[in-house]
């Protein structure tokens, strides 16, 4: 179960991941963030940087249309 959801499907490379850098530094060890993203740059560059920065990406997972989830603990 996540502890947070972030929605950035609107959003575009760099703001991205600095949106989700953002959210993971409010949450606490072992918690659980989903990013909802867009896919193309979003898609490849969040879960990449995540696993960079440190962080566990859990799964990548195509919901509907253009749009994944990626969940990422902290």
């Amino acid at each position: 179960m996540a502890t947070k959801v972030l929605d950035i499907t609107k959003e575009h490379c760099p703001m991205t991941f600095v949106k989700t850098k953002i959210e993971l530094s409010k949450l606490n060890e072992g918690d659980i963030l989903e990013v909802l993203l867009a896919e193309g740059e979003p898609l490849d560059n969040v879960p990449r940087n995540a696993k960079e920065q440190g962080y566990n990406v859990l799964s990548v997972e195509h919901v509907e249309g253009t749009t994944h989830r990626v969940t990422i603990k902290k």
